[in-house]
């Protein structure tokens, strides 16, 4: 009888244990159901650009980041893109990201240089690195650290977005024979290159890429760098000045960055954080592919429509090679962080050249 009676308990207490089973599976399945059908956080951000809708190489290069974050995300993070002008002035981008007007925006760090004079080190040093060699220094060596600490102030955290490569000397209206030809010249030139320019008796300006050509042709200014051939052509500044100099001095290399608002992108989940990351390195190297294959094409166009290539002398490189080392000396002695930025970048151009 005892025996039967404790079969007959550790039975019936089995049959409950199972049944509490059952219940606890199905309440696990009903949750998983309901989490499913949970349609996941969406979120729409715009950037701002300092570029003309849809420009080839750097207008078309925002769109295309833009487009790839939402394929990545699977609609999760989508990207609104304003040319220059259309929601803020080109010259304005860091401003509007760092308020919070825009999540993200797309030009070059040496644009801000009247707020982040520190900014100018990261778009092209004279003289300096190549661009496979910045991209190293940026995201293997110490360059990143820099750039988010120079940047974290203002909420902003930048990012590689692209890289133009090694660009031209600019265009002129007049031949320079000596640096006797550069003074009186009133020359569009952003950054430290324009600096150096202003120490040989030029006077330099800053201006955006949408006013370059009429400025050029009007009589405005008698010279201006821009890009290379692919974005030269595409502004028809061939039609506006003569005489197209190289080697691009300023800019051995000039990187694009994407500036990302820091409050907003904290509040992406971790994988959508890891997409736009993702997103930009992508974007970055299709920048690279873009401007060698078209630029090749570009200056066969301009050489068959007569366009004159000019080697600056050597006297002309010597002298903006020493006012460079200067311009640069008295950037890195404004701030501890400058010193910082300047060694670190020396220091690695040592270590890769007999690369």
């Amino acid at each position: 009888m005892k025996r039967r009676h404790l079969f007959g308990a550790a039975a019936a207490l089995l049959a409950t244990l199972g049944l509490a089973g059952c219940n606890d599976d199905k309440k696990v399945e009903t949750t998983g159901q309901q989490a499913a059908s949970e349609p996941a956080k969406t979120y729409t951000w715009k950037m701002v650009t300092a570029w003309p809708k849809n420009y080839p190489g750097l207008g078309t290069a925002a769109e295309r980041l833009a487009e790839r974050v939402k394929v990545m995300s699977d609609g999760r993070l989508t990207i609104k893109v304003y040319a220059a002008g259309e929601l803020v002035p080109a010259l304005e981008v860091f401003d509007a990201v760092s308020r919070g007007t825009a999540e993200l925006g797309h030009g070059a760090a040496y644009y801000w240089k009247g707020k982040v004079p520190t900014a100018q080190f990261f778009t092209s040093v004279p003289f300096g690195l190549s661009a496979i060699e910045m991209n190293a220094w940026l995201s293997k060596g110490e360059g990143q650290k820099f750039w988010d600490e120079a940047y974290a102030p203002f909420g902003v955290k930048p990012m590689v977005v692209g890289n133009t490569g090694m660009q031209m000397g600019g265009w002129y209206n007049k031949e320079i024979n000596s640096l006797g030809d550069l003074r009186g010249l009133k020359i569009r030139m952003p950054g430290l290159g324009g600096e150096v320019l202003a120490r040989l008796g030029a006077t330099t300006v800053n201006l955006p890429g949408g006013e370059v050509f009429t400025a050029l042709q009007t009589g405005a200014i008698d010279a201006t760098d821009w890009v290379s051939p692919y974005n030269d052509l595409a502004f028809g500044l061939h039609k506006a000045a003569k005489y197209y100099y190289y080697p691009g001095w300023q800019e051995p290399q000039a990187v694009l960055e994407l500036l990302v608002n820091q409050k907003a992108l904290d509040t992406l989940p971790e994988d959508l954080q890891a997409i736009l990351t993702e997103a930009t390195r992508a974007a970055s190297r299709d920048m690279m592919d873009d401007y060698v294959y078209n630029n090749a094409l570009a200056l066969d166009q301009l050489k068959q429509q007569g366009v004159e290539l000019k080697r600056f002398p050597d006297e002309v490189l010597d002298a903006m090679q020493e006012q460079s080392e200067l311009v640069l000396g008295e950037l890195a002695a404004q701030s501890e962080l400058n010193g910082r930025i300047w060694a670190s970048m020396k220091a690695f151009q040592e270590q890769v050249k007999p690369m």
